[in-house]
């Protein structure tokens, strides 16, 4: 008959290979009917739970004073006229793009004029900000694309294959080529103004005001 004999004082205990590695360790194990754990443990324990703890209150207060989230993904919207814009951090705020980086803080939060945006233009700037002129070393804000003005100096952004602007609108007198800084249209309100705005002079004897 097999009998159980108690550890002796200077008895080697037996390797136990269901002991886990967490258990050598010194992490909670369960023993008998109750979970103990060394104080290391529960420091570790409490640490963690505290810093959950303080992301939501974080997170909480943040929604309940209504803080915008992080910078959005996409800030392309529609500025005045239609023309391309920034938007602003409160989602609320669309300016034209040639408000971003002008060193004037047009967003409450100035976020059109942080550094990550402004630190190499034009590279620095999303691509729906820029419009390339015909000229590579030269571009402009998106938002001078069209507008009328020669902008780019060689009216690539008015008249180009990758302006596709549309036709002069009725407030225009179309013309071209045309004197000065304008491009193809030339405002009515010049008009028989005594300055010579087309090279056939028509803004002076056909166009009317």
């Amino acid at each position: 008959m097999n009998k159980t004999h108690p550890q002796r004082n200077g008895d080697v205990a037996p390797f136990d290979p269901a002991k886990s590695f967490s258990e050598e360790r010194g992490c909670c194990r369960p023993r008998g009917a109750c979970l103990r754990c060394p104080p290391r443990c529960v420091c570790v324990t409490v640490l963690v739970l505290l810093l959950l703890a303080a992301t939501a209150a974080i997170v909480g207060l943040a929604v309940a004073l209504g803080l915008p989230p992080r910078s959005p993904v996409n800030r392309l919207c529609a500025a005045s006229n239609n023309r391309t814009g920034f938007l602003c951090d409160n989602r609320v705020t669309c300016i034209p793009a040639s408000q971003v980086c002008d060193r004037t803080t047009n967003c409450r939060d100035g976020e059109d004029e942080q550094e990550k945006l402004c630190g190499d233009l034009p590279r620095s700037l999303p691509a729906y900000l820029v419009f390339r002129c015909g000229n590579p070393a030269h571009w402009v804000y998106a938002d001078k694309r069209c507008n009328g003005m020669n902008d780019c100096g060689d009216c690539s952004d008015e008249m180009g294959s990758l302006a596709t602007c549309p036709p002069c609108g009725s407030a225009w007198w179309s013309c071209s080529p045309v004197f000065y800084e304008y491009c193809a249209c030339v405002p009515r309100s010049l008009c028989r103004d005594g300055v010579q705005h087309c090279t056939s002079w028509s803004d002076e004897y056909l166009c009317t005001p």
